[in-house]
């Protein structure tokens, strides 16, 4: 049995946010995207050796017969902005259903649903119900909030429409805003509605996008398939938790934010049967993929509720399983209780000393200064990451969201 030590997990633990930070100057962060999608800057570290290209150059970057993995999760329109009759704006921003509480029915659910919500201007609003008039096919109709209680930082909020025929997804669709990223010190645009998607969006749920993703046109998919590299899709809603800042010194102080996964029997027979290494679109890709195989290896170990994986699971459960025991485990208990989809959730954190067990690469734009989603990409490519982004800083390339992206092998 591979299974760390409680001096490793301590020492892991103690692992200082500080030794993850670099100078990110304003001006190198992307306010907005390219015009074309596939025209961003394409850093490559294989072999231990960084090089530039293009995005477009991508496809040739890959070996054939890989695996790449694509989180087709759907931005919503998150951000709901109410006036009270005083004029105070309150915002209110979609976290996660409730009630319903599968995201699915959520969105479907007609009249009334319960979201966990973030509350800007919380001071301002009192017991009152907000209320919010929006056109459909010409007709008035009315958007309410009521808040139902606090939980800890974030709000229980019930919200009731008129008109029992929209959807919540329609109404969001009507009345809400894309919750571009905080950093970006801007307000969503038009232009956003679209260029903070991807072109292979399905299922709604994320508050943010899976912005490794945002590259990817019908051209580099061809370009993909004509050189014989497979694709596989799952999902993994991106909650507002991939902004939250590591306020903490030590990486053993900071609570990860949890996550949903969706992901069905096909994708999961296509990472058994990946005939060549497997390359992650995107960190919620790297969480997916890497989460599921800690999920099999508890139900293989007879582990109680293998859909949900703790913040350190993966670092005291058994690693010696391989990838195709631990994703045949969840195919096989799929079968036995006969669900099309594996609902889960994950709170995993990937910092260095992490021993991935699916991935051997990693599609990703650049990440903020002193995040988590920098210590991941330390775990991957060890302190060779200081070395790429000083490549990066130093050949105008630009960071986060909006900004290029990067293939890095695991060395």
């Amino acid at each position: 049995m591979e299974i760390r030590t409680e001096e490793t997990i301590m020492s892991l633990q103690q692992i200082q946010i500080s030794d993850f930070t670099y100078d990110l100057p304003d001006e190198r962060i992307a306010k907005y995207p390219l015009g074309n999608r596939e025209e961003s800057k394409l850093l490559v570290f294989k072999n231990s050796e960084i090089v530039e290209r293009g995005f477009q150059n991508l496809p040739e970057e890959i070996p054939e017969g890989t695996t790449m993995v694509f989180n087709n999760t759907k931005v919503i329109q998150a951000r709901l902005i109410f006036h009270k009759a005083t004029g105070a704006r309150i915002e209110i921003f979609c976290l996660e259903p409730m009630s319903p509480a599968d995201y699915g029915l959520a969105f479907e659910a007609k009249g009334v649903c319960t979201w966990k919500c973030i509350v800007g201007n919380l001071r301002k609003w009192k017991s009152e119900v907000l209320k919010m008039s929006f056109l459909h096919e010409g007709q008035e109709d009315f958007l309410c909030a009521e808040h139902i209680e606090n939980l800890n930082g974030v709000h229980e909020i019930q919200f009731t429409w008129e008109n029992k025929e929209l959807s919540f997804s329609e109404v969001l669709e009507i009345t809400g805003k894309i919750p571009i990223p905080p950093y970006l010190n801007r307000d969503t645009e038009n232009s956003d509605l679209v260029r903070y998607q991807t072109v292979y969006s399905k299922y709604e749920g994320s508050v943010a996008a899976p912005t490794a993703g945002l590259h990817f046109t019908d051209s580099v998919f061809s370009r993909l398939d004509e050189l014989g590299v497979h694709r596989a899709e799952l999902t993994l809603h991106v909650g507002a938790g991939t902004f939250k800042p590591v306020k903490v010194d030590h990486i053993g102080d900071h609570v990860m934010h949890t996550e949903h996964i969706q992901v069905n029997i096909k994708s999961l027979e296509q990472i058994i049967n990946a005939e060549n290494k497997i390359i992650a679109v995107g960190t919620t890709s790297v969480r997916t993929l890497e989460s599921l195989y800690w999920m099999g290896v508890k139900l293989l170990s007879g582990k109680e509720n293998p859909y949900m994986l703790g913040q350190w699971d993966a670092y005291t459960l058994d690693g010696s399983y391989s990838r195709i025991e631990a994703f045949q485990a969840i195919v096989d208990f799929m079968k036995k209780e006969n669900i099309s989809l594996f609902n889960a959730a994950t709170q995993i954190i990937i910092a260095p000393g992490y021993d991935f067990k699916v991935i051997s690469g990693l599609v990703t734009n650049f990440h903020q200064p002193k995040s988590t989603l920098l210590l991941l990409i330390s775990a991957l490519v060890g302190d060779k990451w200081h070395e790429i982004y000083d490549f990066a800083l130093n050949n105008n390339f630009r960071f986060l969201s909006y900004g290029d992206s990067s293939l890095l092998m695991k060395p």
